[in-house]
């Protein structure tokens, strides 16, 4: 996601992993990680990467540098700040990070995607998120509504992630 989508508040609140929050873009210098640990013994990795932003396939921000990192991955939680207070739109800023990663690797931008909707305890503007959910929903892919405060949806979440993570398992 973006900078300041609430990357590191996640990890935070679904692993130990403790990285540093702040509320100033590129709080986050270096990938955090973390594991998730959900009922009946199961447990993965998530990986916290640096803010991408436009431009990052060609240098512009530090993501380009954490995309590598990223082509390991099973699954792609795509977090998309709601709620307005960016001042940025969720439709574009969706689109830009899918732009970036297909612009740097058209096999990363095709590994499954689960696209969580952040900050839905602070939407200033419900139409907002019904137009990411019917963008993202017009391409495929799965939208979690959550609150990485709050904590609410990441259950939800989190077991998305362990579907998908066992789905690319067996391919």
């Amino acid at each position: 996601g973006f900078t300041n989508a609430g990357k590191s508040t996640l990890i935070s609140r679904i692993s130990a992993a403790r990285p540093k929050i702040a509320d100033y873009p590129f709080t986050t210098l270096a990938p955090n990680l973390g594991v998730v640990s959900l009922s009946d013994d199961r447990s993965f990795v998530v990986a916290d990467v640096p803010g991408l932003i436009k431009g990052a396939h060609e240098g512009h921000g530090l993501g380009d540098r954490f995309l590598r990192h990223v082509e390991r991955t099973k699954v792609l939680v795509h977090l998309v700040d709601v709620s307005g207070a960016s001042g940025r739109d969720p439709v574009e800023d969706f689109d830009t990070i899918q732009e970036e990663l297909r612009l740097f690797d058209s096999e990363l931008a095709a590994k499954p995607q689960i696209v969580a909707a952040n900050k839905i305890d602070a939407l200033d503007d419900p139409s907002a998120l019904k137009r990411l959910t019917r963008h993202v929903r017009a391409r495929g892919l799965p939208l979690i509504q959550i609150s990485g405060v709050r904590g609410d949806g990441l259950q939800e979440l989190l077991e998305a992630a362990w579907r998908g993570i066992a789905a690319a398992r067996t391919v």
